[in-house]
C-alpha cells in the first residue's frame, strides 16, 4: 500500500492559486491604508502644513502595487548594487506617498517622514538623491522617464534588470516625454515599464486636464509599446499588468500601464481632491480617524478570507504575506564606495605630431578608441555624432556603448544621468546652444544632493557616488561660423556659467583636448562642460602638458611684457597671432591660455601694472569671472579692457551668418585688431 500523498488535481491547484490571489490582493488593500495614513501624518507634521494631495493618493494604488506586489527586486540595505530593478518617480510631487513607502520598506527610519519640507529636513517637496534610495532628482516636467529608460539600457547588459517609471498625466503634455517614448520603442526595451497615472487633473484644473487628451492607449500603441489599460482604483487591474510585464514574456516592446484614477482618490475629505491643499489640524484628524477605521476594517476582512481557505492556501497566503508587506531593513550604514578611474592603455592613445594640425573630433575618435576599451565608458550623441567624434570612438569598441538619440537633445541628457547615477564615466554630446537648460538645471540639484549626502557624516553615500557626466559640447564661440545666430555658441558658456556645479572648460589646443579627456577619466570629476573646437588647429602644448582645473598656461611672457592678453578656445590662437604684430611693433606681450577659471591668475592680474586684454568669442565668460573676482577680493580693477561678443553698450546678442575672418573683423577680434587695441591702450 502506498504512503505517498494524493497528487492534487489541477482544478485544485488553479483554486488554490485564486485563493491566495485574492488574499494578496486584501493585503494590499491593508496596506494602501497604512501608506495612506502615512502620508497624512506628513501632512500633519509639515512644515507648511501642506501636501500634494491629489497626486500623491491617485499614484498610491500603482506604487503599492508594485513595490508589495511582488514585481520589483530592490536591495534596501544597498540601493546602489548592481543587477537591483531601478524606479523612478517622474511626477515628483508624489513625493509623500514614495517617501512613505520607502520608510515603511526601511530605506530609513520613519522620523524622516516628520518636519517635511522644513530645513533640516531631508524630505523635501520632490525626490531627490538626499533621500536615501533615491537615484535622481524629480520635478513635473517630464523627465524622468529619459533618466528609466537609461535604467534600461543599462539593464539589458549584465547584470540584467528591470527599470520603472512612474509619470502623470499632466506630464505627458511635455515633449521630453515623448522623445523617451520613441526612442524606447525603437531600442525595444521591453525592460521598461511606465505606470501612466492618468488622473484627469492638473494644478489648474483639480477636476479635468487643460486641453483634452487623446486616448492614451491608444497613443502608447502606435509608437510601438505593449499597453494595458487597468482602473486603478482598485488593484487587481493594475497588478495583473505587471505581473504580465514581470512574469509574462517579452516581445521587445517597452510596456506602458494606463492606471485610470482620479486626483485625490482614496482619501475621504473631497478637500484632498485638490493638487495641493494646506490642511488644518482638525481636518487631518478627522481625515486620520476615518482612515484608520478603514484600516480596521480591512484587517478584518483580510483575517475572515484568510481563515476561510484551507490548510495550504492559508500557508501559501502566510509566506507572501511575510514576504511582501514588511522588510524591516534599516538603511544604517553608508553603501560602498566607488572607484571611478577609468583604467585604460595609455601607450595607445593618439600620437600628436607639433608641427601638423587636427581636428578635435579626430583626437575624441581616436582617443574614446582606447578609453572605450573600459566598460564603464560610454556616450550619447544628438544627432552630431560627426561632429563630436564620440560614436565612432566608441563604436569602434563597443556600439551598444555609443548611443545616438536622434534630434532629442533633452532625451541624450536624461540618458546619460542614468548612466552616471549607476558609475558609469559618460558623455553626452550636441551643438553648444542645443543642452537643454531644464534637464541640466535638474540633474545638477541631483548632483549636488548626492555631493551633499557624500560629506554629511550619516549620509547614505559615499565618496565616488557623485555623477561623472561630461557634456561635450561642439561649435563653440564663432566656430559654427555660416550656421548663423540659431547654432552660433556664444551665449551658452556665460549662461551654463551661473549653473551650480558646472565645471565649464573650454579647449585650446589638440594635445590640450587630450589631456582633458585624460583628466577626466581619472575619475570623480562631476559635471563637466568641455567647450572643443569644430575646425583643424595647430597645438600649443608639448607632450609634457597635463590639465589642471582651475589653472591657466602663460604661453608667451617675460617680466617685461607690456601688456597680457587673456583668452581660451580658438581665441588664443588671434591672441599669440597678436602677440607677434605688437613684437614687430616693439611691443612686448604676453599670452594666458585660461581653459577654466583661473582665481588666483585673475587676482594677480589685477594687481598687475600691465595693460590687461580680455579677448573672448563668446559673451565674455573670463570677463564676467574677473569682476566676480575683483570684487569678491577686492584687490582692485587694475588696466583692463574687454574685447568680446557683446554690442557696443555691453549687452548680449546674436550673432548672424559669417565666414570667421568675417566675424573676427566684424567683432575685433582678429589679430590686426586686437595688435590695435594693445597699442592704443598703450598710449592712452
Amino acid at each position: 500500500m502506498s504512503s505517498l500523498a494524493p497528487v492534487p488535481s489541477a482544478e485544485s491547484v488553479a483554486a488554490r492559486r485564486v485563493g491566495v490571489h485574492r488574499g494578496i490582493l486584501k493585503l494590499l488593500e491593508v496596506k494602501d491604508s497604512e501608506i495612506r495614513i502615512l502620508t497624512l501624518e506628513q501632512s500633519r507634521d509639515a512644515a507648511d502644513k501642506g501636501l500634494h494631495a491629489g497626486g500623491a493618493f491617485s499614484a498610491t494604488i500603482p506604487l503599492v502595487a508594485l513595490f508589495y506586489g511582488g514585481f520589483i527586486d530592490v536591495n534596501v540595505a544597498d540601493p546602489t548594487a548592481p543587477g537591483q530593478d531601478m524606479f523612478v518617480l517622474s511626477k515628483g510631487h508624489a513625493v509623500a506617498a514614495l517617501a512613505s513607502i520607502y520608510a515603511d520598506l526601511g530605506y530609513f527610519d520613519k522620523h524622516v517622514l516628520r518636519n517635511s519640507r522644513g530645513w533640516t529636513s531631508i524630505l523635501n517637496g520632490h525626490p531627490g538623491p538626499v533621500l536615501p534610495g533615491i537615484q535622481i532628482a524629480t520635478g513635473p516636467m517630464g523627465q524622468g522617464l529619459s533618466v528609466a529608460q537609461g535604467f534600461a539600457l543599462a539593464g539589458r547588459t549584465s547584470p540584467k534588470f528591470d527599470s520603472y517609471a512612474l509619470t502623470g498625466d499632466g506630464e505627458l503634455q511635455e515633449g521630453t516625454i515623448w522623445e523617451a517614448v520613441m526612442f524606447a520603442a525603437t531600442k525595444q526595451l521591453d525592460n521598461l515599464c511606465v505606470l501612466v497615472d492618468q488622473n484627469n487633473g492638473q494644478l489648474d484644473i483639480a477636476s479635468r486636464m487643460v486641453f483634452p487628451m487623446p486616448r492614451l492607449e491608444d497613443v502608447f500603441a502606435s509608437f510601438g509599446w505593449r499597453v494595458f489599460s487597468a482602473d486603478a482604483t482598485q488593484y487587481d487591474g493594475v497588478v495583473a499588468a505587471l505581473d504580465e510585464f514581470r512574469n509574462g514574456p517579452r516581445n521587445g516592446k517597452p510596456t506602458a500601464i494606463i492606471c485610470h484614477g482620479r486626483k485625490g482618490f482614496g482619501a475621504c475629505s473631497d478637500f484632498l481632491n485638490k493638487h495641493k491643499v494646506v490642511v488644518t489640524d482638525a481636518l487631518i484628524g478627522q481625515e486620520l480617524d476615518l482612515q484608520r477605521r478603514l484600516h480596521e476594517a480591512r484587517i478584518e476582512d483580510y483575517e475572515r478570507y484568510r481563515g476561510k481557505l484551507d490548510p495550504e492556501s492559508r500557508a501559501a497566503l502566510d509566506a507572501v504575506a511575510k514576504q511582501y508587506t514588511h522588510r524591516g531593513v534599516q538603511l544604517v550604514s553608508r553603501v560602498p564606495a566607488r572607484d571611478k578611474s577609468v583604467s585604460y592603455n595609455a601607450p595607445a592613445l593618439p600620437k600628436i605630431d607639433a608641427k601638423k594640425e587636427y581636428a578635435s573630433s579626430d583626437i575624441v575618435t581616436a582617443a574614446m578608441k582606447v578609453f572605450a576599451c573600459n566598460p564603464r565608458v560610454i556616450s550619447i550623441d544628438a544627432d552630431l555624432g560627426t561632429t563630436s567624434g564620440l560614436e565612432a570612438g566608441v563604436a569602434a569598441v563597443d556600439q551598444r556603448r555609443a548611443l545616438n538619440v536622434g534630434v532629442a537633445e533633452a532625451n541624450m541628457m536624461g540618458i546619460g544621468e542614468a548612466f552616471a547615477a549607476l558609475g558609469y564615466n559618460t558623455w553626452v554630446s550636441t551643438f553648444c546652444p542645443f543642452f537643454n537648460w531644464q534637464v541640466l538645471r535638474r540633474l545638477s540639484v541631483g548632483h549636488q544632493e548626492r555631493l551633499e549626502v557624500i560629506a554629511a557624516r550619516d549620509g547614505w553615500l559615499s565618496e565616488g557616488h557623485g555623477l561623472d557626466l561630461t557634456f561635450l559640447a561642439t561649435g563653440p564661440d564663432f566656430e559654427t561660423r555660416t550656421n548663423g545666430a540659431t547654432h552660433m555658441g556664444n551665449d551658452d558658456i556665460t549662461m551654463f556659467d551661473g549653473s551650480a556645479h558646472l565645471r565649464i572648460v573650454n579647449v585650446s589646443c589638440p594635445r590640450q583636448l587630450l589631456a582633458v579627456m585624460q583628466w577626466i577619466m581619472e575619475g570623480n570629476r562631476g559635471l563637466l562642460y568641455v567647450r572643443m573646437m569644430r575646425a583643424a588647429s595647430p597645438v600649443l602644448y608639448g607632450e609634457d602638458y597635463r590639465f589642471e582645473f582651475g589653472k591657466s598656461w602663460t604661453l608667451r611672457g617675460s617680466a617685461d611684457d607690456q601688456a597680457v592678453i587673456v583668452s581660451s578656445g580658438r581665441g588664443v590662437h588671434e591672441a599669440l597671432a597678436a602677440a607677434d604684430e605688437c613684437a614687430k611693433r616693439g611691443i612686448r606681450v604676453g599670452v594666458i591660455d585660461m581653459p577654466s577659471v583661473d582665481e588666483e591668475c585673475l587676482a594677480d592680474l589685477a594687481r598687475s601694472e600691465k595693460l590687461v586684454l580680455f579677448a573672448e568669442q563668446n559673451n565674455g565668460f573670463l570677463w564676467q569671472n574677473y569682476a566676480r573676482v575683483i570684487l569678491s577680493r577686492r584687490c582692485g580693477a587694475g588696466r583692463v579692457i574687454a574685447v568680446n561678443a557683446l554690442d557696443a553698450a555691453g549687452r548680449p546678442q546674436f550673432i548672424h551668418s559669417a565666414l570667421y575672418e568675417e566675424l573676427l573683423e566684424a567683432f575685433g577680434l582678429s589679430s590686426g585688431r586686437l595688435a590695435e587695441v594693445i597699442m592704443k591702450g598703450l598710449s592712452a
